[in-house]
């Protein structure tokens, strides 16, 4: 079923795991790390990702990581910047990935690839994670970069979520502040079952 877009999951979808692996699944603890593509201080991406710390599913943490990286250089790989190694060992802490991809040119932003490259060195730490995309964006939401994201995600290894997808075309209502906060309440609850399936999810790839 498709509600705004997004995908809900029928009631006998849950039966075909039974209602006693469903419950223990969501008791279970997942640690969400939250990667906007942009750096921008006022950006509608990382709104998003402020949101989702709101909405989250039962036994879930939350945390935004900063990816303003210097960039990907192997001249500088050791010892490893500050900042990349921070973010490295964010990543490798994480059961699963929530992107906020902004769309540049039909593809990624500079600073995701960029943040991709540093934590895909050796040992990559992206490996077998489960991970989920959401974007906001002028034309078509952001969607076009979340196939060059999943491309991307095919060599590091990361175990994208095929939906719901949450886009949001921002230029087509009053859904963010001018701070970047968003507003509105029909994307908050789209993000609420992303993540809700993001945790399922990730939870079925460790078991």
């Amino acid at each position: 079923f498709r509600y705004h877009g997004t995908i809900i999951r029928p009631k006998h979808d849950l039966e075909k795991i039974g209602y006693n692996e469903h419950s223990r699944l969501l008791e279970m603890s997942v640690r969400i790390l939250g990667i906007s593509g942009s750096l921008r201080s006022a950006s509608t991406n990382t709104g998003l990702l402020r949101a989702a710390a709101t909405v989250l599913p039962p036994g879930t943490t939350f945390e935004i990581a900063d990816i303003n990286l210097p960039l990907f250089n192997e001249d500088i790989e050791n010892p490893l910047p500050e900042s990349v190694a921070k973010f490295r060992k964010q990543v490798q802490e994480a059961d699963a990935l929530l992107f906020a991809s902004p769309e540049n040119n039909y593809s990624v932003s500079a600073a995701l690839k960029n943040a991709i490259d540093w934590a895909s060195r050796p040992p990559n730490v992206w490996n077998g994670k489960a991970a989920a995309i959401t974007s906001s964006g002028g034309g078509a939401g952001g969607v076009r970069s979340h196939y060059h994201l999943r491309q991307s995600g095919v060599y590091v290894n990361l175990l994208f979520l095929n939906g719901p997808e949450v886009t949001v075309r921002r230029f087509e209502g009053p859904f963010f502040n001018t701070d970047g906060d968003l507003t509105d309440a029909t994307v908050k609850e789209r993000l609420a079952i992303l993540l809700a399936n993001l945790k399922e999810y990730s939870l079925k790839i460790k078991s």
